[in-house]
């Protein structure tokens, strides 16, 4: 199980550094992967339905409001886009860990994976 994990861990890093331009903290994007729990094995809990509200509002209260301790608000909403934006509209496959990630960054959140 260990080493698909691993596989997935460097899926996620290459979505970051080719997709978002962003140079992984291995070590954060590993606690997040394994916050996100078995949704990571699972084909469709795996990634993030960017076009689902339903599915973005259950992101902002279960890892923003819920895993990271943030007032619920607009500033939830725009940083939820900001990454959807950023991740590209067109990019099917937004990783929940990957989507996760950034917004821990966002939010300088890293202290709840600490």
């Amino acid at each position: 199980m260990m080493g698909k994990r691993d596989d997935l861990i460097a899926k996620y890093a290459t979505d970051l550094r080719e997709k978002l331009g962003v140079t992984p903290d291995l070590a954060l994007l590993t606690k997040v992967t394994i916050g996100v729990g078995p949704a990571i094995y699972s084909a469709d809990a795996e990634t993030v339905a960017a076009s689902d509200q339903s599915e973005l509002d259950r992101v902002k209260a279960s890892f923003l409001v819920k895993k990271l301790g943030l007032k619920d608000g607009p500033d939830l909403d725009a940083a939820i886009a900001k990454v959807v934006e950023a991740y590209g509209k067109s990019e099917r496959n937004k990783y929940r860990a990957v989507v996760y990630y950034m917004l821990t960054k966002h939010f300088g959140k890293e202290s709840v994976y600490a």
